[in-house]
């Protein structure tokens, strides 16, 4: 059975951010850390499990502030700490049914003390109403990085 597609989407996102690689792939990758800054404004994390090696798994539970939860089930392809983190996350909703499938491609660069982030995020929407899930996909990536950016800096 093939799968229909409702909508794709592909974006690039990069930051400076003024603090080590080392950290910045340690805040990505341990679960304390990842649970403070994943998901855009609203949204906290109150299940964050990651098993950051390839085959391993990753389960993030994002809460909305109107409680309205979102699992997003995943899987590490790729773990080269601290340069590249790559995975592929599922959006579901309450009943197990996958609404989308998306592809992250993390890319940490060392320059003169900072890092350089590139973020590499496809999404494939494969329900009708992923077709809006998808068109927040940068605003969400942007405030779900700002909130990295904040989290380093100490705020």
């Amino acid at each position: 059975m093939s799968e229909h597609t409702y909508a794709e989407r592909e974006l690039v996102l990069m930051r400076l951010i003024d603090a080590p690689r080392e950290l910045v792939f340690r805040v990505w990758t341990e679960p304390k850390h990842m649970a403070q800054w994943w998901g855009p404004h609203g949204f906290t994390n109150p299940v964050c499990e990651m098993d950051v090696r390839p085959g391993g798994k990753l389960y993030i539970v994002m809460r909305h502030e109107s409680g309205f939860e979102h699992p997003m089930p995943g899987t590490f392809i790729e773990v080269a700490p601290p340069e590249r983190l790559v995975f592929d996350n599922e959006a579901t909703d309450a009943h197990g049914r996958i609404l989308l499938k998306g592809h992250v491609v993390v890319t940490f660069e060392d320059e003169g003390g900072k890092t350089k982030l590139t973020v590499h995020a496809r999404a494939t929407g494969l329900v009708p109403e992923s077709v809006q899930m998808i068109g927040g996909m940068e605003q969400g990536w942007s405030q779900s990085l700002d909130k990295l950016g904040e989290v380093l800096a100490g705020g």
